[in-house]
């Protein structure tokens, strides 16, 4: 990735102390909304593509907390859009990555919250610092630019090589039917490839499901600049290879994320069935 100038003297663990922090307060806002039951507030893309007053509220948090604490920092979140700041640093959030997970109660949704330099295009920043946190299961994910991937206090790295053919690949799909399509065309070819696909719903905890070794690799399309920020940064640490295809660096139109060797094969079979 690029190098930025920063204006700022923050170092990379103060300001993961700092999203750390404003991250479990956000989770336990998300948790507290999922118990009390949760409804769709709007959709956007598509009617599959949905947000929840929860969303909007936790969003809201989270950017006041880093106003108070972070007035000079610009902003680039999901629900509320960006604002530019004057300091060279950018928080990139997402307050509910999973947002049907979370409708539904399924416990795989995540409050994500990364700090980079540069503009917020995952093609261009230079990440610094990022917290993924699961309020079900309380497992909180981090990791500084140089100082590596942890899940709680236990460093983390990923899955030791393997054949492609013994590879459990994680992925995700568009809200857009017609995208799926496609995507969906691209798996019944891979899916002979490899040991099994995995579609869990959030793309910040399957890259950390990377980083931790639960999956050898991950890859999607069109994923938002928010859903990938702290994940790819938490990967990146724990010996992950973020790439996009054909040597390109990872952005929104593609992201794929593995073991260097595992990734390598993966991309191959990718472009073998048509992604």
């Amino acid at each position: 990735m690029t190098a930025h100038p920063r204006t700022d003297s923050a170092e990379p663990d103060e300001l993961l102390a700092i999203a750390l922090a404003i991250a479990l307060e956000a989770g336990e806002l998300a948790s507290a909304r999922r118990a009390e039951g949760v409804e769709v507030a709007a959709s956007k893309s598509s009617v599959e593509d949905i947000v929840t007053a929860a969303d909007r509220e936790t969003e809201a948090l989270i950017r006041a907390r880093l106003r108070e604490q972070r007035p000079d920092d610009g902003f680039f979140g999901e629900e509320s859009g960006a604002e530019q700041g004057t300091s060279g640093l950018t928080w990139v959030v997402d307050p509910i990555d999973g947002t049907v997970n979370f409708l539904y109660g399924f416990p795989q949704y995540a409050v994500s919250i990364a700090v980079v330099a540069g503009d917020p295009d995952p093609a261009t920043w230079t990440a610094l610092a990022g917290v993924v946190l699961n309020p079900a299961s309380g497992e909180i994910y981090t990791a500084t630019a140089g100082g590596g991937a942890y899940l709680g206090e236990q460093r983390l790295s990923v899955a030791a090589p393997v054949e492609l053919s013994q590879a459990l690949v994680g992925t995700g799909f568009s809200y857009r039917a017609a995208v799926r399509l496609e995507q969906a065309a691209v798996i019944a070819g891979l899916i002979g490839e490899v040991r099994d696909i995995r579609r869990m719903g959030s793309a910040a905890l399957d890259l950390c499901a990377v980083a931790s070794g639960r999956l050898n690799a991950y890859y999607e399309r069109l994923l938002n600049p928010w859903d990938q920020a702290a994940g790819a940064l938490i990967a990146t640490e724990a010996g992950a290879v973020v790439t996009g295809l054909r040597g390109a660096p990872p952005t929104s139109e593609f992201l794929l994320a593995g073991e260097p060797s595992v990734a390598a094969q993966l991309e191959s079979a990718l472009l073998r069935n048509g992604a």
